[in-house]
């Protein structure tokens, strides 16, 4: 096979290039498979294009949800390590740390409790009421909840364990590829924060979308073309069968769909037609933020259909954030489609899944940035060891 003559344009290109020279020197008989492995096995996480130290945030834990949402807010990121506030001085870095909190996770919170509200029990909503009136259950409870003492004086330590809230499980700077791959994909972690050891340090937080953009920049590579020319069919891929896939109809109320997402653990599903076959829209676990900041969607939140929600976040954001990026439609991609054609409509359109269609644009399942990661290493027999005792 001809090399591809490269100019490096980025950090990530760099490290596309060190995989190549690891790719052409490994041993013949080995599986591309296991050179991948081997390859990813002997880079550190040390090298992965750093964060900007801007987007290296830490939430102190006796801060409210208020503030943590707009420090999230304004640093446009979905989630952050929580920091004890408690720890002594001269607390190892596993003791500084408590979790992950993600905004999806504390607007999924806020909204179970107006859900604990409007079924009339009792719960962390009585602070939003006055007297012994029970909480209204219409889009003014929200609104309410939103501006209250309770969402004001509620610590962000307080909603530890809820949903989406992740355990901090750290790399240190020299583990390996491997290591954070699989970390990224088979443990489904969404993002993995950087430790300095040394100065017990927060230095980077690496994320599947980082990682699948870093494969966007190794097309044209050797190493990056023997494995992105597959198909999805021949890697597996989509995994989940289409009577299986998580959805909503169009015409259901955009709660079943946050409720789902919440239940199954995942991060999106479909909105489907009638017929439940096309699919028409998608909705992300991201967008139940539209529930704390848009009111003219949360008013009518128990009511509003999720083909309603969908135009009413485009309108949302073409009113208030016109130069955010407004997808219309639906992102789709084939079973004949390859790992690449895939990885670059992932990166260039900034989106975490693509729905898979087959004829009459039927769908038939989801790939997710999760799906894509997991295919380009596998995790060797014990392989961990007792990797995750230290952080239990």
């Amino acid at each position: 096979m001809n090399r591809v003559v490269r100019t490096l344009s980025s950090p990530e290109a760099e490290i596309g290039s060190k995989v190549d020279d690891l790719w052409q020197g490994m041993e013949p008989q080995l599986t591309p498979s296991e050179k991948l492995n081997s390859c990813f096995k002997e880079l550190e996480v040390s090298s992965f294009p750093s964060t900007p130290l801007s987007q290296v945030i830490e939430i102190p834990s006796d801060l409210s949800l208020r503030e943590t949402v707009e420090i999230l807010s304004k640093h446009k990121i979905l989630s952050a390590p929580v920091r004890d506030v408690g720890a002594p001085d001269d607390a190892s870095w596993m003791e500084r740390y408590i979790g992950v909190v993600e905004f999806a996770g504390v607007s999924m919170w806020l909204l179970q409790q107006l859900e604990l509200s409007a079924n009339g029990k009792n719960g962390s909503t009585e602070a939003v009421t006055d007297g012994d009136e029970p909480a209204s259950i219409t889009g003014s409870f929200f609104e309410t909840l939103t501006s209250s003492e309770f969402y004001k004086n509620t610590k962000v330590k307080d909603i530890s364990g809820s949903f989406r809230w992740a355990p901090f499980l750290a790399l240190q700077t020299s583990d390996s590829f491997l290591t954070m791959l699989l970390l990224l994909s088979k443990y489904n972690i969404r993002s993995l924060p950087v430790v300095d050891f040394g100065e017990g340090k927060l230095v980077n937080v690496i994320t599947q979308s980082a990682v699948v953009h870093m494969l966007a920049e190794c097309v044209g590579l050797d190493w990056f073309e023997n494995w992105g020319n597959k198909s999805l069919a021949e890697v597996g891929l989509p995994s989940t069968d289409p009577l299986n896939l998580v959805k909503v109809k169009e015409d259901e109320p955009v709660l079943k769909a946050f409720q789902l997402m919440q239940k199954k653990g995942i991060g999106g599903l479909p909105v489907v037609d009638a017929s439940g076959n096309h699919a028409i829209g998608n909705i992300s676990i991201r967008d139940v933020q539209y529930l704390l900041t848009a009111s003219e969607i949360y008013k009518d939140y128990r009511t509003i259909t999720a083909k309603d929600f969908l135009t009413a976040i485009q309108s949302y954001l073409a009113k208030h954030k016109p130069d955010s990026p407004v997808i219309k439609g639906v992102i789709r991609c084939k079973k004949d489609d390859t790992l690449k054609d895939v990885i670059l409509k992932l990166d260039s359109k900034n989106i975490h899944r693509l729905y898979v269609t087959g004829e009459n644009n039927t769908l038939e399942g989801v790939v997710t940035l999760r799906d894509i990661i997991s295919k380009l290493v596998y995790e060797p027999p014990n392989y961990f060891g007792d990797f995750f005792d230290i952080f239990m």
